[in-house]
């Protein structure tokens, strides 16, 4: 259904060519808010069989420029989860003691266990999108060996290794990019300045990082494509109305726990013979009596 989204390393992602404004798989806002309904009822029940099962974990990853609406978005489409088993992680920028290690290590600590889901707003592509266009290996420490004209398409095969990893260690890695246009974010950064009740959300370096528009939308680009594969794939979801980006990132996040298809986890027969040993002392202490059609063996 939102196939032309997706990129899995098949074909290539062209921001220049990708829609922000697209709201092509419903009618309309209402349709929109209905189904996202039906999908988060579906998204509790599966994140309540993944809790259970405890066999593979999740990352939903989210990557967008300013005010395109990751807090938003999250909120509305997964506040359905319940508290267990979930844990969102903030990922700003890097402090010193995050920056005195390898730069995968405070993403490794925020990995979910089996069983859990984890969501990233922003994530470890923060160092080969801000970390490129602001070139900050001018201004952090490397050993002289490195080769810091090498620095980022070394960084995107680590990335594209650490996923795999996590795969091959039951973790799922699922990226969302929210493709906003610099016109609608020009409009929700005015709502920011002209409403007093969202002023707290605007801050000079959100607009600095304005300036540098068209080199993030090369870094997007680059990342989605190098780091785009069959089992950590890139969507590319259209941003510029909150109500159809929130309604298709619940379709991903539903789909992506339909094709994990949690269990709840079988119960052996020896088991079961245990659990009536213990349902007939509750009985008993309960004051309740026997089935008269079991006490009589009738059927």
């Amino acid at each position: 259904m939102f196939d032309h989204y997706r990129y899995d390393g098949i074909r290539k992602f062209s921001i220049s060519h990708s829609s922000t404004d697209d709201t092509d798989l419903v009618k309309n806002r209402k349709e929109a808010k209905e189904k996202m309904e039906q999908n988060n009822k579906l998204i509790d029940e599966l994140q309540d069989r993944l809790y259970a099962d405890k066999r593979e974990g999740v990352i939903f990853l989210f990557q967008a420029m300013d005010a395109a609406g990751k807090d938003g978005t999250i909120r509305a489409v997964l506040s359905c989860l319940s508290p267990h088993g979930v844990k969102e992680t903030a990922f700003k920028a890097p402090s010193s003691a995050e920056t005195a290690h390898d730069y995968l290590w405070r993403i490794e600590q925020n990995v979910p266990a089996k069983g859990e889901i984890a969501i990233f707003n922003r994530s470890h592509y923060e160092e080969v999108l801000v970390y490129k266009v602001r070139k900050l290996w001018n201004v952090q420490a490397n050993a002289d060996r490195i080769n810091t004209d090498k620095i980022i398409s070394t960084r995107y095969q680590d990335i594209c290794n650490y996923e795999s990893y996590l795969w091959h260690n039951n973790v799922r890695t699922v990226k969302i990019f929210l493709n906003v246009s610099k016109k609608e974010q020009a409009k929700r950064f005015l709502s920011r300045i002209e409403e007093p009740e969202k002023n707290w959300k605007f801050s000079e370096s959100d607009y600095e990082e304005r300036k540098y528009w068209d080199d993030y939308q090369i870094a997007f680009e680059e990342a989605i494509n190098h780091t785009s594969t069959k089992n950590a794939p890139w969507f590319v979801v259209p941003a510029d109305h909150k109500w159809y980006m929130r309604y298709i990132v619940s379709e991903i996040i539903l789909d992506t726990l339909k094709e994990m298809n949690p269990q709840y986890p079988t119960v052996t027969k020896k088991r079961l013979e245990v659990f009536q040993g213990y349902k007939e002392e509750l009985d008993k202490e309960l004051g309740i009596q026997p089935d008269a059609k079991k006490k009589s063996g009738k059927k």
